[in-house]
């Protein structure tokens, strides 16, 4: 069997609020907020006695979600917030907006910054990486261009 489907990319924070504002601000919408805890949820994690509280946050077509995720128990491992984007198991999040300029200006308001400069990629993107909320890593493209198949990205041979 094949996968069917991603469901949603999770990020863990410290402050869900500010996360959730930052998120709204690029455009997603709440979907829901709730406490996870329970013998069940470390089963799943393989991290018993946890108390959680998650918000799960969709894009504007629907068809990819983000679970932001605040562990009040047990206190948090580790912290990659600063880690270099060559870091392994280093995640980071890609969104394609409308307007990269706009988008930087009133996420900026909000505490994110740019973390190298936004570049012209062949007439097609305006892409670049910025520093979210707690240092979250989220890259940022404005189409330029329309694609044919021989410049998506995905179909490049290295």
């Amino acid at each position: 069997m094949t996968v069917k489907r991603m469901d949603n990319v999770g990020i863990v924070v410290e402050d869900i609020d500010a996360a959730i504002a930052f998120f709204t601000e690029l455009g997603l919408t709440l979907e829901g907020r709730m406490p996870i805890e329970g013998e069940w949820a470390g089963r799943v994690t393989g991290v018993r006695g946890q108390r959680v509280e998650i918000a799960m946050m969709s894009t504007p077509d629907g068809h990819s979600r983000l679970e932001l995720s605040r562990f009040d128990v047990p206190a948090i491992a580790s912290d990659h917030r600063t880690a270099p984007v060559n870091s392994l198991e280093y995640l980071r999040v890609m969104f394609t907006v409308e307007d990269i300029n706009d988008t930087l200006a009133r996420l900026s308001k909000l505490g994110a910054t740019v973390v190298g400069e936004v570049v012209n990629y062949e007439g097609i993107y305006r892409p670049c990486y910025i520093r979210g909320p707690e240092g979250i890593l989220i890259g940022l493209a404005q189409q330029l261009g329309q694609l044919t198949s021989r410049e998506n990205l995905m179909e490049r041979k290295p």
